[in-house]
């Protein structure tokens, strides 16, 4: 499977959650997830995308630019036409060498620049999401427990290469 394709099939599992969450449970507070929401958390898996579709466009990816636009994490629906379309820009995706601002000064608003790739950069969105679907699956459960999700929802790749390994030789 290529990195397009590990990605999309992310952004599907994240699609039918989006799909079959009832409205009231995509806002409902989770106590298991110290009261955030599974829509705060899906919003901010996908701004990570977001800032990744605008970096590209400009050369320059910074993650702490976020919007954490209230729209997405609030409505399943406009949460939807974000997949949608980040998964049109990821499957039209073309290689090609950018920078990454990242800021660890808590004082102040200053930014170190590093050279990426965008395929580095798919990489880094992919592995964010899984590990934010693995902590929206513990809120699912919580606050959502009628979603069937995918039984890889939320576990790394090397994991499930890791189990089924380890399956086979007992």
């Amino acid at each position: 499977m290529d990195i397009i394709h590990a990605c999309a099939s992310i952004l599907s599992q994240l699609a039918d959650l989006t799909t079959q969450i009832e409205e009231k449970d995509f806002i409902k507070p989770s106590e298991s997830l110290s009261q955030s929401t599974i829509g705060q958390h899906l919003r901010h898996t996908l701004e990570f995308f977001i800032c990744f579709e605008s970096g590209y466009q400009q050369g320059v990816v910074n993650y702490d630019r976020r919007a954490h636009d209230k729209l997405i994490e609030s409505d399943k629906y406009i949460a939807l036409a974000a997949i949608n379309r980040i998964n049109d820009f990821v499957n039209s995706l073309k290689e090609k060498d950018l920078k990454l601002e990242v800021g660890y000064d808590l004082a102040k608003e200053e930014f170190l620049t590093i050279r990426t790739t965008a395929t580095r950069e798919l990489v880094y969105n992919i592995e964010h999401a899984v590990h934010h679907m693995a902590i929206m699956k513990i809120g699912i459960r919580e606050v959502a427990p009628y979603i069937l999700l995918a039984k890889d929802f939320g576990v790394a790749a090397s994991t499930i290469r890791y189990k089924e390994a380890a399956s086979v030789t007992h």
